[in-house]
C-alpha cells in the first residue's frame, strides 16, 4: 500500500491557492453551481447510505438506527431544505430607508465569504463534517474539509466520496492529524468553522486571529438536566436515557452531563432510571449491540480515571462495569457527587451520569450558573413558573423543556454555544448565514440632491439639517419656510 503524500505548509498553500483561483472565477457564486453540488451531495448520501453506516459502526460500533436517525437522516433533511429554500436565501432582502435620504431604496445582499475551512470531530463524523459543508456550498464558498483522524474509516470514506461526487476545483478533503491541521491553520481563510473541544478551539482562534479570520466554534460543556418532582417519571427517564446513552453513549456535545434534583425525589428518579436502563439495554449492558463503544483507549482510560477519583468512592448506584478489550463502560449512575470532584469539573463525554441533590428545585439554578455556560440545558417539569424562570435565568446555547437533545433536529432553531461552549451557530438557514456576509447596499438616483448637505455651511442649512435629522415633518416645513 502506497504511503500517503506528505501534507505540509507548502501543500496547504497550494490547495488554498487553487481553491481561491476557482472561487475568484465566480463559478461558486452561481445558483446553478450551488444547486448542482447540493444535489450531488444528496445523491452521495442516498447512493452510499449502507457503506456510510458500516464505516461508522467500524469507528464507534454505533447502532444502525442511531447512525441513520442522527447522521444520515439529518444530512438528507439538511440537503433537501437547502435545495428547497436556496433561491429564497440568496435573494436580496429589501429594507426601509429614512426620509433623510429620500428618494432611495436599500437591500441586504448575502454574498459568499470566499474560501473556508471546516475542521470536524469524530463523535458524529458525517453530521458535523457535512452539515457545515451544506451551508458553505449553499452560500457559494469554496471549501476545505478536515475530518477527524480519530474516526479513520469515516474520514477515509468522506475523502473518497466527496472527491467522486463534488467539484474538486472548489471542494477538497484533507485527511490527517495534528501536522496536517496545523499546516491548514497557517493559511489565510475567509472563515474557519471548528467543532471539538475548548482546548483546540483556543488554538484555532489564535491561528485565525493572525489573519483576522472570523470563526465559528462549536464546542461543548457540562449540559445539566434539572428534574422537578411532579412529572411523568417514566417518560422523563426514557428521554434522559435517550439523550445520554442513546446519543453515542454519552459522547455527544449536547448529551446530558449531570442531573440535579431534590434530595426527596432523587431515590425515585434513580430507581426509574435503573428500570428503564435495564429495559433498554438488558441486565448485562456490556453485551448489548444497541449502544456505541468508547471511541478509543485514551478516552476509555480518561473515563475510568473519573470513576476512580477518591471523592466519588462509593457514589455509584448503578452500573460501573467495564471491559477495556471491547472499549465498553456500562451506563453508570452516581448519586450525591461532590461539586469539586473531577467528574464535575470537566465535560464527561461518556456513559457516566452524576446526580446532584438540592433542598428545593430552584436551588439548581445557582448550581448551573456557578459553572461555564453549557451548550444545552434541560428541564423536566409541569410547573409553568419554573419553566419561565429556567428560560430567563439560565444562559445556555440551547434549551429543551421536558426533552433532551432533540432541539438539534429542529432546523428552524440555531445550533451553537455561548461563552465557553462556543460562538456562532448553524443548521438550516443559520448554516447559510454562517458562511455569508450580509452586504448593505443603498440605491439612489441623481434627482433629489440636497444643497443643504454641502458647503458653504450657514445657519439656515444647519436649521434645516437639524429638522431633517430630528424626524419632525412640522419642523422640516418650518425650516423650509425660514420660520
Amino acid at each position: 500500500m502506497a504511503e500517503r503524500e506528505v501534507f505540509d505548509g507548502e501543500a496547504a498553500e497550494r490547495v488554498v491557492a487553487e481553491l481561491r483561483e476557482s472561487y475568484n472565477s465566480g463559478k461558486t457564486r452561481s445558483y446553478e453551481w450551488r444547486v448542482n453540488q447540493l444535489k450531488n451531495l444528496l445523491k452521495l448520501i442516498e447512493e452510499n447510505e449502507e457503506e456510510m453506516v458500516d464505516k461508522i459502526h467500524s469507528d464507534l460500533h454505533k447502532p444502525e438506527s442511531e447512525a441513520f436517525a442522527h447522521e444520515v437522516g439529518l444530512l438528507k433533511k439538511s440537503c433537501q431544505l437547502a435545495l428547497k429554500e436556496l433561491r429564497h436565501w440568496m435573494a436580496p432582502e429589501k429594507v426601509k430607508t429614512s426620509i433623510t435620504i429620500f428618494p432611495s431604496s436599500a437591500a441586504i445582499v448575502p454574498e459568499p465569504l470566499g474560501v473556508v475551512l471546516i475542521i470536524s470531530t469524530w463523535n458524529y463524523p458525517y453530521l458535523v463534517s457535512l452539515d457545515p459543508v451544506v451551508g458553505a456550498i449553499a452560500a457559494g464558498n469554496a471549501v476545505v474539509l478536515k475530518p477527524s483522524e480519530i474516526s479513520p474509516s469515516t474520514s477515509s470514506l468522506m475523502a473518497k466520496l466527496l472527491g467522486k461526487y463534488l467539484d474538486t476545483s472548489a471542494v477538497r478533503v484533507v485527511e490527517g492529524a495534528v501536522p496536517e491541521t496545523s499546516a491548514l491553520l497557517e493559511q489565510k481563510w475567509d472563515k474557519i468553522f471548528y467543532t471539538g473541544n475548548g482546548r483546540v478551539g483556543r488554538i484555532v482562534m489564535a491561528a485565525a486571529a493572525k489573519h483576522l479570520t472570523p470563526v465559528v466554534l462549536e464546542l461543548g460543556g457540562k449540559s445539566p438536566v434539572v428534574v422537578d418532582s411532579e412529572i411523568n417519571l417514566q417518560v422523563a427517564s426514557r428521554r434522559i436515557i435517550s439523550g445520554k446513552w442513546g446519543c453515542n453513549n454519552g459522547q455527544a456535545c449536547v448529551a446530558p452531563d449531570y442531573v440535579i434534583t431534590t434530595k426527596e425525589f432523587a431515590p425515585k428518579l434513580v430507581e426509574s432510571l435503573k428500570q428503564e436502563l435495564e429495559r433498554f439495554y438488558g441486565k448485562n449492558p456490556l453485551e448489548t449491540k444497541d449502544i456505541s463503544r468508547i471511541v478509543n483507549a485514551y478516552h476509555f482510560d480518561r473515563l475510568i480515571k473519573l470513576l476512580e477519583d477518591d471523592k466519588i468512592s462509593g457514589k455509584i448506584v448503578h452500573g460501573g462495569e467495564k471491559d477495556k478489550s471491547k472499549l465498553q463502560i456500562a451506563p453508570t449512575l452516581l448519586l450525591d457527587v461532590p461539586r469539586d470532584s473531577l467528574i464535575m469539573t470537566e465535560e464527561i463525554f461518556g456513559p457516566l451520569l452524576p446526580i446532584l441533590t438540592v433542598d428545593k428545585v430552584e436551588d439548581s439554578f445557582e448550581v448551573v450558573n456557578s459553572g461555564s455556560k453549557p451548550l444545552a440545558a434541560y428541564l423536566f417539569t409541569n410547573n409553568k413558573k419554573l419553566k419561565e424562570q429556567f428560560v430567563a435565568c439560565i444562559s445556555a446555547g440551547a434549551m429543551a423543556i421536558n426533552e433532551t437533545a432533540l432541539q438539534l433536529s429542529v432546523n428552524t432553531l440555531p445550533f451553537g454555544g455561548v461563552g465557553e461552549s462556543g460562538m456562532g451557530a448553524y443548521h438550516g438557514k443559520f448554516s447559510f448565514d454562517a458562511f455569508s456576509h450580509k452586504k448593505a447596499v443603498l440605491y439612489r438616483i441623481f434627482a433629489g440632491d440636497m444643497p443643504m448637505r454641502y458647503p458653504p455651511y450657514s445657519k439656515e442649512k444647519l436649521r434645516f439639517l437639524k429638522a431633517l435629522l430630528g424626524g419632525s415633518i412640522l419642523e422640516l416645513i418650518r425650516a423650509l419656510l425660514g420660520w
